[in-house]
């Protein structure tokens, strides 16, 4: 499913559309500002974005921000890859970023989204996000390194 939407954010625009996605931006911060995906080869990058639902935030034209729902489009939902450039951080735009993304009809049916997230429950929980009920339910399959084991083409 393609899901072509965009919203004016005072001076920023938030949009579905990938073909605005810089790439090459959302690679670099990503693979080297963040905590969760130190180090991620750009071609997992480009599959990533190209197998989910993906919104970033514009001024100008320039992108400044990103968030990224792997889902079915039916049940399940999983956020990932959410960041604001701090050069923009503290006007509201992971705030207006997720109630744009909560409020599209198409994601409306998902009986579960999840998340992981070391630092901004305050935020996500803003959106119904709060700790697993039964986080004996839940199993994973981490492997943090496996980055470093990867072909960087």
């Amino acid at each position: 499913m393609n899901i072509m939407k965009e919203v004016q954010a005072g001076e920023y625009m938030i949009s579905t559309d990938r073909a605005k996605l810089d790439r090459e931006y959302v690679h670099h911060y990503i693979s080297t500002k963040t905590y969760w995906a130190q180090g991620v080869p750009r071609n997992v990058i480009d599959a990533s974005i190209d197998n989910a639902l993906c919104l970033g935030i514009y001024q100008d034209n320039n992108q400044v921000g990103f968030a990224r729902l792997v889902t079915d489009y039916a049940t399940f939902g999983y956020l990932a890859d959410v960041f604001v450039d701090e050069a923009h951080r503290g006007r509201g735009l992971s705030k207006q970023m997720l109630e744009f993304l909560f409020t599209l009809p198409e994601l409306s049916i998902l009986r579960r989204v999840m998340l992981g997230t070391r630092d901004a429950h305050a935020l996500y929980s803003r959106y119904g996000f709060k700790p697993l009920a039964a986080p004996n339910n839940f199993m994973e399959i981490h492997r943090p390194d496996i980055y470093k084991k990867l072909p960087t083409s």
